[in-house]
């Protein structure tokens, strides 16, 4: 898991195209790392850390900063309503209406570790038309995490 483990997240795909193809005028790299308001970064962390073995590039009171096992991808929380930040990124995220997607070398040998850990799986492990083959938990969130393996379809 921790060899080749990295955070896509919904737009993820777009932060790659965006670096070969929308270079700004004065050709400087984009990085993407989204963020989500939330109450709960006791919780968010523990989850991140246990269940998927992230780790803390940062935090303070108010502010998580989580990166994958193998540093290429961060995702971070914030509490809301913190007198720190402006009001357009105060209001707490509620829950629904956003996945991540991380993608693993074998799918099979997380899917067993996270089912040993007794993690709850909100879809089990399946293949796709398309040649995906995936299982989904969620966080403390609510946000859905699509842990998948790509392949070609059949």
């Amino acid at each position: 898991m921790k060899k080749s483990l990295f955070l896509l997240l919904f737009a993820g795909s777009l932060m790659g195209f965006a670096r070969n193809q929308f270079q700004t005028k004065n050709q400087q790299q984009m990085k993407l790392n989204a963020g989500i308001i939330t109450q709960n970064l006791k919780e968010t962390k523990a989850f991140y850390q246990d269940v998927l073995g992230f780790g803390v590039s940062f935090e303070n009171d108010f502010y998580l900063l989580l990166h994958t096992p193998n540093h290429e991808a961060e995702i971070s929380f914030l509490l809301p309503n913190h007198p720190t930040q402006q009001p357009l990124f105060q209001a707490p995220f509620q829950g629904e209406g956003m996945y991540l997607t991380i993608e693993v070398e074998e799918v099979d040998a997380l899917y067993d570790e996270l089912k040993a850990k007794g993690v709850d799986i909100k879809i089990d492990i399946r293949d796709e038309a398309w040649g995906d083959r995936h299982f989904a938990i969620q966080d403390p969130n609510g946000i859905g995490i699509d842990i998948v393996t790509y392949k070609k379809p059949e």
